[in-house]
């Protein structure tokens, strides 16, 4: 059993993180663990991701099928058992929907060995179906776009596309189930053209595993630039424990990853930061949330579109503007420590995937590309599988990662004039 009533000066001698799954968010959670405890995380993965396996800061098993539910319960029985028995400190982290869902779906079995910052199940499961989402947004008067839903569990389900005009957005309601779902041409996100192309969306949902809805939603005109990504953390009061903003300026582009930011620059816009701390106290959400932020030019509203039970994958904005939220989580977490006010998040940052040369290609001239080119230089803009402190192996495969973002961006936003690219 996991150790009780830990004492601070424990921690740092006997936390032992454990990581679900491998992509920037590990490797972030991997620098701030070693920042704050000189501790390495265990990271459990299903494939071997050099950039982050290579790393001498953490300790990077390949299990097979640790993603599906059965070979992940065992896993972490049984690791739970021997960290516990060695006097360790287990705590329990992942990276994407999938994990965070699995963990939170089994927290009961697993808070006997792992301390855990989810969210309890009933509450994950019903904000992240979006339907639900948004009609929290409007009981509580926080914006969001125009959207229907379409049900992929009846095979005899009707198309209707809202009488939005085209282009317009598809995509799947619950992420996690969507996982599993396999069809043609499946993207995380569609930027449909016609009602053609969404009835082919839909009937492919229809016939494979997906049994949630399809949503379908207006286009909020703009382009990358007005993206917001907001993250927020509350202790068991519900007070922030911290609050940040970043303003995207890129999204990758490829089919099976759009929407993650690739440049996110930072911008304290304190009325989307409001507005996402009143959700989390009306759902009484105590953890860490992520939300997806648009501005519409149109009536000058940021409209909400999901949020993400868990920090993103580009959750190195965060350390980068001054927080160490993987020290937070398990101060609060394990510790049970109260936070009277926020922790300062002041730092200018730059977030970047992708070097240089793709932001000139990419973005628009203006005085944040200035800033971001300026920020290249003076070292600001970092990327977050560059460490100083890593060995030169990983320093390699994290440069392959790095410099391959310039043949993805050519292949799928140069060369096709910002049409969304089909999957290969």
């Amino acid at each position: 059993m996991r150790p009780e009533n830990v004492a601070e000066k424990d921690l740092a001698e006997k936390i032992q993180p454990v990581i679900m799954g491998a992509d920037f968010l590990c490797y972030t959670y991997i620098k701030n663990y070693w920042n704050a405890y000189r501790v390495k995380p265990i990271v459990l993965a299903s494939d071997d991701i050099k950039a982050i396996s290579a790393s001498r800061f953490c300790d990077y098993r390949v299990i097979n099928h640790v993603d599906t539910e059965e070979v992940f319960l065992d896993t972490l029985t049984s690791l739970g058992k021997e960290l516990c028995d060695q006097g360790k400190i287990p705590q329990l982290l992942g990276c994407g929907d999938f994990y965070a869902r699995l963990i939170s779906e089994n927290k009961d079995k697993l808070q006997k060995y792992f301390y855990t910052s989810y969210i309890d199940f009933d509450l994950l499961d019903n904000i992240t179906q979006k339907e639900n989402f948004y009609k929290i947004c409007e009981e509580i008067g926080m914006p969001y776009p125009k959207t229907i839903f379409l049900d992929c569990s009846d095979p005899e389900g009707v198309l209707d596309d809202g009488g939005f005009d085209y282009p317009l957005i598809a995509k799947a309601s619950n992420s996690a189930a969507y996982h599993y779902a396999k069809f043609p041409n499946k993207k995380k996100i569609f930027i449909v053209q016609d009602k053609e192309e969404l009835k082919t969306i839909y009937e492919n949902l229809k016939g494979s595993s997906y049994d949630k809805s399809l949503i379908v939603q207006e286009f909020v005109p703009g382009d990358d630039t007005q993206l917001r990504s907001i993250t927020v953390g509350t202790d068991v009061d519900l007070n922030p424990i911290f609050m940040v903003s970043g303003r995207v300026m890129l999204e990758d582009h490829s089919p099976t990853a759009i929407g993650n930011p690739a440049v996110i620059i930072s911008e304290n816009c304190q009325e989307i930061l409001d507005n996402a701390l009143k959700f989390m106290r009306h759902v009484r959400y105590h953890g860490i949330a992520n939300f997806d932020v648009k501005y519409d030019e149109r009536t000058g509203e940021y409209l909400f579109f999901e949020v993400n039970t868990r920090p993103g994958r580009s959750s190195d904005y965060i350390s980068q503007s001054g927080c160490n939220f993987a020290q937070a989580q398990a101060e609060e977490c394990i510790l049970h420590k109260r936070f009277d006010k926020p922790i300062a998040c002041d730092n200018p940052f730059v977030y970047t995937v992708v070097p240089a040369y793709v932001v000139k290609r990419s973005i628009e001239d203006g005085p944040e590309k200035t800033k971001i080119l300026k920020a290249f230089k003076t070292g600001v803009a970092q990327f977050p599988l560059f460490w100083k402190e890593d060995c030169l192996r990983q320093k390699f495969w994290a440069r392959v990662n790095y410099y391959h973002q310039i043949s993805k961006y050519r292949k799928y936003l140069w060369k096709t004039g910002g049409r969304q690219a089909d999957v290969d």
